[in-house]
């Protein structure tokens, strides 16, 4: 069993820079690759990032990178997500997930996910 709690979202606003946090807690805490997602009202979840289980390999989607970087903490069973150059297309509520070891694309692929933390941007 894993929780995931998210943290560190709010309103900023266009081209300043947040960082999320993902706290993890449970049994398989080092155990458990991590994944970033959000959902915007109206649209589909879209991923973002993932890191594997020991922080070795993290993966971006293509159209967040260079603006949004993954990483963890193991020592503080934290992964965050660092977004720079926010705009208003960045609002949205975004969610952290778990699995097991390695991380994936695909949503259906995690078993766990925290509440979520909302982001607005203003333009």
């Amino acid at each position: 069993q894993v929780e995931l709690v998210e943290s560190g979202g709010g309103l900023v606003q266009a081209g300043d820079s947040l960082r999320l946090a993902c706290t993890i807690s449970g049994r398989s805490v080092s155990e458990s690759a991590v994944g970033w997602y959000r959902q915007a009202p109206g649209k589909e979840r879209q991923f973002l990032a993932h890191v594997n289980y020991n922080g070795g390999t993290t993966f971006h989607a293509n159209f967040v990178k260079g603006r949004f970087t993954i990483s963890r903490d193991n020592a503080k069973n934290t992964v965050y997500l660092q977004m720079n150059s926010l705009n208003p297309d960045d609002t949205a509520i975004y969610y952290c997930a778990a699995r097991r070891w390695y991380g994936m694309s695909d949503a259906s692929e995690y078993t766990y996910w925290g509440q979520g933390t909302q982001v607005t941007v203003a333009s």
